[in-house]
């Protein structure tokens, strides 16, 4: 058998796998849109308060999970990804309150993004056994991509059209159309509506 054969198989089993894994697990989804993808292996909790759209592509070794909230409102999905919207390769998604992810938004490979954080102020203990400290909504706007590796952090709202560089860590806010990026991120370029350009942001204007 030919390399071009072999790969073509290779290919195409991997397309089985996940359109059969896909099938197997849509029903547990709160909501699970025509066309979305899901890749094996795949980790997860609480899967009745995720909500998928239409077209998403969830790819293999991701984590996905909805931590329980005693003070939440179990009513609502505490994960929402739009249609459209590409989870690359060992992304981590954890909610305890809510993260929304927008509509043709791309996540690269190994991006975090929580809406809590762990406690660690006590000293006579250990942190693993403190529990949570920081629960804040988190929101990532339309169209908007996140490089390899970055990390969103609770409370951060990411708006429309931006880009967060690889490796950054979002403790703010990012603005509609901008650029981030850095430790913590902070806004590098904007777009401007009237000369529709990117421009680059001084440090004296952030």
């Amino acid at each position: 058998m030919c390399k071009g054969n072999i790969e073509r198989c290779i290919v195409t089993w991997g397309r089985l796998q996940t359109f059969l894994f896909t099938r197997l697990i849509a029903g547990q989804f709160r909501q699970c849109g025509p066309g979305t993808r899901i890749s094996p292996p795949f980790r997860f909790a609480n899967l009745s308060r995720i909500n998928l759209g239409a077209g998403v592509m969830i790819h293999r070794d991701c984590w996905i999970h909805v931590r329980d909230d005693p003070a939440g409102d179990k009513s609502e999905p505490a994960i929402v990804i739009k249609s459209n919207t590409g989870i690359g390769m060992g992304a981590t998604l954890s909610a305890m309150r809510r993260i929304v992810i927008g509509e043709h938004v791309m996540l690269a490979r190994n991006v975090y993004i929580s809406d809590h954080a762990h406690a660690f102020e006590d000293m006579n203990l250990p942190i693993a056994l403190q529990g949570i400290a920081k629960v804040g909504e988190v929101e990532i706007g339309d169209s908007t991509w996140l490089g390899q590796n970055a990390c969103v952090l609770p409370g951060v709202r990411i708006g429309r059209h931006c880009v967060v560089g690889s490796n950054s860590v979002v403790t703010h806010d990012v603005p509609d159309f901008c650029v981030a990026a850095g430790v913590p991120a902070k806004v590098i370029k904007r777009y401007n509506v009237e000369t529709r350009v990117w421009e680059k942001v001084s440090p004296a204007s952030k």
